[in-house]
């Protein structure tokens, strides 16, 4: 009787590692075959590093030559908003012709599709050489627990 208890709790733990795998690979398909809405004219996308780790998301922005006082972070429970504007600085000497200009300048927006339940409010973000660091904590997913519910006794 014991053996077959824990035969069923070990199935049951496999079962539950096998849909955790299932869901990140559906998310990862998910993903990949979204089509990212053309950005406006004028408009850049800076590139983005997303990682999960055990306790949280984390999502890395390169934003080289932008401060943090121009750069909004908008957070949902479904989605995270960056966007701002990177400026460009007038030249310290007089060019007479540009040979060559790769670096993007103007109005900046990425939108990142949160598929994890993460805790909003307590959500950091910090600009450190360049680079956005914004930290979201994984919140205690409840799906699947059991909750006792008091039952009272309408009679009385």
């Amino acid at each position: 009787m014991i053996k077959a208890a824990r035969a069923i709790g070990l199935e049951r733990i496999e079962l539950e590692r096998l849909r955790d795998h299932v869901g990140r690979l559906f998310t990862a398909l998910q993903e990949a075959t979204e089509t990212d809405v053309p950005p406006t004219p004028g408009a850049w996308s800076p590139p983005v590093d997303l990682c999960e780790v055990s306790d949280a998301i984390i999502v890395r922005v390169e934003l080289p030559g932008v401060r943090a006082e121009q750069i909004k972070v908008g957070l949902t429970n479904t989605q995270l908003r960056i966007c701002g504007e990177k400026k460009k600085r007038a030249p310290r000497s007089r060019v007479i012709s540009h040979l060559c200009s790769e670096r993007s300048y103007g109005n900046f927006s990425r939108v990142v599709t949160l598929r994890w339940a993460v805790d909003v409010r307590n959500a950091t973000a910090e600009l450190t050489d360049g680079v956005l660091v914004v930290r979201l904590p994984k919140r205690k997913d409840r799906r699947g627990a059991e909750f006792e519910v008091p039952v009272r006794d309408g009679d009385q």
